[in-house]
């Protein structure tokens, strides 16, 4: 995985070779939490099943290649604008940060 920030961004790049947008579920959990998971790997793991197919290697592994990322978010992150892409075998997720200033009251506030 790769993590970087734009100005106004924190961007996490994956590799998901063989997964789908479909396959790939991007959430929040528990206030901060940036989960990613993916179930995926289906058509490899029916090609293993079938009877009439002779395997010399196998080194891009079986079975359903499913995968759980978990991260702590960096703080003052829009969640509700969260954007998440897979392309060429490589998921995006572009989280951008809340730019508003924040006053000493309102900050007195969030941690009371």
């Amino acid at each position: 995985m790769d993590w970087f920030e734009s100005p106004n961004s924190p961007i996490f790049k994956v590799n998901v070779p063989g997964f789908r947008k479909e396959d790939i579920k991007v959430q929040i959990e528990e206030g901060n939490i940036l989960q990613m998971k993916g179930e995926g790997g289906k058509e490899r793991e029916e090609a293993h099943a079938a009877k009439d197919t002779v395997w010399h290697v196998a080194e891009r592994g079986t079975g359903k290649g499913d995968f759980s990322r978990e991260i702590a978010s960096p703080e003052n992150v829009k969640v509700d604008q969260i954007k998440a892409q897979v392309e060429n075998g490589v998921l995006t997720i572009v989280v951008p940060k809340d730019t508003t200033p924040q006053t000493i009251q309102s900050a007195k506030h969030q941690y009371h």
